[in-house]
């Protein structure tokens, strides 16, 4: 049975006014919804639902949060990014780093010192006129300070004056002058003696 179209109209003086026979078009190819005739001259109507050129699109599946699809270079691509959501840490040492793991984040998590350590940055740990994380210290280092007066007798051996039991310091020691006494001999000279007879 002929063909019921016409795909090429060639005049009786050679004069071709269509020619579809090489035309590559075909339902695939064409976007849904649009006609068109193929090379054989039959209508056509597209089917393709591509409505954008992704031939230069860079996306990665690794940059496409998993679970969802894309396209790009025309396929389509399901991406494997991790969901992390909302990540927290805290950070309990000076020298401590938190590392961000690699995914998506929803914006909401959050990074800390952590509870105990924030709880011994305050005003009366911290010394007086040094700020540490905008706290500023109030502490002059004589809180609980319990001295002792002491006096102590000069002697010709080594002592160690330390505080009593119940006391943290020495306010000060009183050091007694070495006695010097001077009395007649029977030289005619002066005998000195230096510190106590003992």
């Amino acid at each position: 049975m002929p063909n019921a179209y016409n795909s090429k109209v060639v005049l009786a003086n050679g004069t071709v006014l269509m020619d579809l026979t090489s035309d590559t078009v075909d339902a695939t190819h064409l976007l849904s919804g649009y006609t068109a005739h193929g090379k054989d001259g039959a209508p056509i109507t597209g089917t393709c639902t591509f409505d954008s050129d992704t031939s230069e699109d860079t996306a990665a599946v690794g940059e496409i949060l998993s679970g969802k699809t894309a396209h790009a270079r025309g396929v389509q691509l399901t991406g494997t990014m991790t969901n992390n959501g909302a990540v927290t840490g805290t950070i309990s040492t000076k020298a401590q780093e938190y590392t961000i793991p690699q995914g998506y984040h929803d914006g909401s998590g959050k990074v800390s010192i952590a509870t105990a350590e924030q709880a011994k940055i305050i005003a009366t740990n911290i010394r007086q006129g040094i700020t540490i994380l905008g706290v500023e210290g109030t502490m002059s280092g004589q809180e609980d300070m319990n001295a002792q007066a002491k006096s102590a007798t000069p002697t010709f051996v080594q002592q160690v004056i330390a505080p009593d039991e119940g006391y943290n310091c020495l306010s000060q020691v009183t050091v007694a002058a070495i006695a010097v006494t001077y009395a007649d001999n029977s030289a005619g000279g002066k005998t000195v003696t230096i510190g106590s007879a003992a």
